[in-house]
């Protein structure tokens, strides 16, 4: 049986095994860059600030819609070379 010469050593006499792979660092990319979820963010913003005055001034939910995605499908490119 052998002892620990020194028992206040931060050092444990025994190696700990190492962690199961599940509960480390994720090892899988994720779905969206950090760039990526900003620019859409964004230009979601963009869309429902353009739709919401779109709405405000003609009082059309369609006309509000193309005007929100319109403005969102525009935005995201433009987002994209600013930002980047």
């Amino acid at each position: 049986m052998s002892r620990d010469p020194h028992p206040h050593s931060p050092m444990p006499t025994r190696p700990e095994p190492p962690a199961p792979a599940g509960t480390g660092t994720p090892s899988e990319t994720p779905l969206l860059s950090v760039h990526a979820a900003v620019v859409f963010l964004a230009a979601v913003i963009i869309g429902l600030v353009m739709g919401g005055l779109m709405f405000l001034h003609d009082k059309s939910v369609p006309t509000a819609v193309a005007a929100g995605l319109g403005s969102f499908g525009l935005s995201v490119p433009v987002l994209h070379k600013l930002i980047g």
